[in-house]
């Protein structure tokens, strides 16, 4: 363990927000008379996260007269545990994970981004936006090379995606937290490899069970690489399921109206980050649908490739082909591609058409 000290300047004075001075009286009442000390790691975890991610010496001398301890007791719990900042951050701080699973995926690229876009560890930008550290593992091996950002993980980071990402949050545009190449939890990267059409534990296999039970919103099966039945089975049932919804609807209503009653329009970027990719890479995207998708604010594969089952279900409908995207596998293909495939796969697909909302 180095020595750790708290920064030279520090602020006249900490005080708990209203709120937090609630919440903190709520924490201590968890222990019996006595051993209030327990709550220690949680107020000044608290402390920290009000700060902007960092504890000043009156922030641990106000938990020492909160909990009734020596100054000196608190200030050895918040120099030992390194996930307390002694010094202030960037708005954004980036912790990334050095241990050797993301170490063996391509860690060091990503700190070789940060190095150059950040400065060195510890370094805070002179726009106060960013700073970073290399920490030990954060629990997400499977999806290495990753960081935490603030609260957030970052999963599946290559060093254009992550440059990509830096810049989004520097410019305040939506990013996408998790995978950045859209599979779930710790799925392969390939796509699921065994169980593909069970979708929960009722008991329910096979391709019939992919019609009559869709996943949950959040877990579309496109990342799974179905078979060319399974596909289409699937595609079927969510055009029944979208037809039933766009049939409550006023026969006058618009293709925006018709995409919300169905599904949740996906996140949109005023502008493509750099070079837009070539969207029509994916099969079933020609030159008409890529320029629909561009209106859409959709530009870069890994867009596609994080799409819910809810954001197909929307842009499907918005462009006036409901099921064709699960037919034609456009989440997996644009995952693919993101990874940096060399081609897409697709199943069944039927090439572009000249086709649009209220056309």
């Amino acid at each position: 363990m180095s020595v750790r000290r708290l920064a030279d300047q520090q602020p006249e004075s900490f005080g708990f927000t209203p709120e937090n001075e609630a919440w903190a009286a709520t924490e201590i009442a968890k222990y019996p008379a006595g051993r209030q000390a327990s709550a220690v790691l949680a107020l000044l975890w608290r402390a920290q996260a009000q700060s902007g991610y960092w504890l000043s010496k009156p922030a641990i001398e106000k938990v020492a007269q909160m909990l009734d301890m020596p100054k000196i007791r608190v200030l050895e719990v918040a120099t030992f545990y390194s996930m307390f900042n002694l010094a202030p951050v960037g708005r954004y701080y980036v912790q990334l994970c050095g241990t050797t699973p993301c170490m063996l995926r391509g860690a060091e690229d990503i700190k070789a981004v940060l190095r150059k876009r950040i400065g060195e560890s510890g370094h805070v930008t002179a726009d106060g936006l960013f700073s970073w550290n290399e920490v030990e593992c954060l629990g997400a091996c499977c999806n290495a090379p990753m960081v935490q950002i603030n609260d957030d993980y970052y999963e599946d980071l290559t060093p254009q995606s992550f440059s990509h990402l830096l810049d989004d949050l520097a410019a305040g545009r939506p990013v996408r937290t998790g995978s950045q190449i859209g599979r779930k939890s710790s799925e392969p990267v390939g796509g699921l490899t065994s169980l593909t059409t069970l979708y929960g534990v009722d008991g329910l296999s096979g391709k019939a069970s992919v019609a009559s039970q869709p996943p949950a919103n959040d877990q579309p099966p496109h990342l799974a690489h179905l078979d060319e039945g399974a596909a289409h089975a699937h595609a079927a049932a969510e055009e029944a399921h979208i037809g039933e919804a766009l049939a409550k609807l006023p026969a006058d209503a618009t293709a925006e109206q018709k995409a919300n009653a169905v599904g949740a329009r996906p996140l949109a970027l005023e502008a493509p980050r750099g070079a837009a990719d070539d969207l029509q890479r994916v099969k079933g995207v020609g030159p008409v649908n890529e320029k629909h998708l561009h209106d859409l604010g959709v530009f870069h594969f890994d867009q596609i490739a994080g799409w819910t089952t809810a954001e197909i279900r929307w842009v499907g409908t918005y462009l006036a082909f409901p099921g064709r995207i699960d037919r034609e596998q456009w989440v997996a293909q644009a995952a693919n591609l993101a990874r940096g495939g060399t081609s897409s796969k697709v199943v069944g697909g039927h090439g572009d058409h000249d086709v649009k909302a209220g056309r």
